[in-house]
């Protein structure tokens, strides 16, 4: 596996670990010790394949680099790993709702961040099978140019909220549980909680605002799209 991934820490230590052990898995590196720093090599060109961002920095917190990265049409693609030392559930939360795919706290395995590197970078530069775009009701997906538009406004969403969606519009009518999701959405739970399902599923309902009704909550159990258009 290869790509460029932009290390964003102000602790130089921190990033001289991280940045040996994925040159060594192959990958290029490019790192920043500011928030403001990051946000403008993000936008270089070629842009970053996935981003490893500190969340406490010394200018702009790594959730306010994250929010600007979102709001850019250069960068909003880009997969993000926010690494550290905040354990909070509520940090946690934060970050994803900002716009984060993965989550790492510090002190960390060097060997659990490679793996969770790779995960991102698999699940978001996957290939889909070759598909016509999906319509259901107000909501259209172009699977292979990974873009949805609702009433025919486009919605921006990441890498991992596309994959999430499209992974229950493929499985419509069946229930997924947390765990399925988990397994088949994120590819490897480690710290990944179920809470993390919901908080992502919560985020994407948010999204797609007249279409999160086809998203249906069975308590206790998971989730499903509605095989059918719901009425009115």
């Amino acid at each position: 596996m290869s790509g460029t991934i932009l290390i964003v820490d102000d602790e130089a230590d921190i990033r001289s670990t991280v940045e040996f052990n994925l040159s060594r898995e192959g990958f290029r590196t490019v790192t920043a010790g500011l928030g403001r720093e990051a946000v403008e090599r993000a936008g270089d060109t070629p842009r970053p394949d996935l981003i490893v961002l500190d969340l406490m920095l010394p200018d702009i917190s790594g959730t306010e680099v994250c929010r600007q990265l979102r709001q850019s049409p250069k960068t909003r693609s880009i997969p993000i790993l926010m690494l550290t030392a905040k354990t909070d559930a509520i940090d946690r939360v934060v970050g994803f709702e900002v716009g984060a795919d993965d989550y790492v706290t510090k002190p960390f395995s060097v060997r659990e961040l490679v793996l969770r590197v790779k995960a991102i970078l698999r699940r978001s530069g996957a290939a889909e099978e070759p598909t016509e775009s999906l319509n259901i009701g107000v909501l259209r997906i172009d699977v292979e140019g990974h873009r949805v538009w609702i009433d025919g406004e486009e919605v921006v969403l990441t890498a991992l909220e596309f994959r999430l969606l499209t992974t229950l519009v493929k499985r419509r009518g069946r229930v997924q549980t947390r765990e399925a999701l988990l397994s088949h959405v994120w590819e490897m739970s480690g710290d990944v909680t179920t809470r993390t399902v919901d908080t992502h599923v919560r985020r994407l309902r948010k999204k797609l605002g007249p279409a999160s009704e086809y998203v249906e909550t069975l308590r206790g159990v998971g989730y499903r799209f509605r095989p059918e258009v719901p009425t009115s």
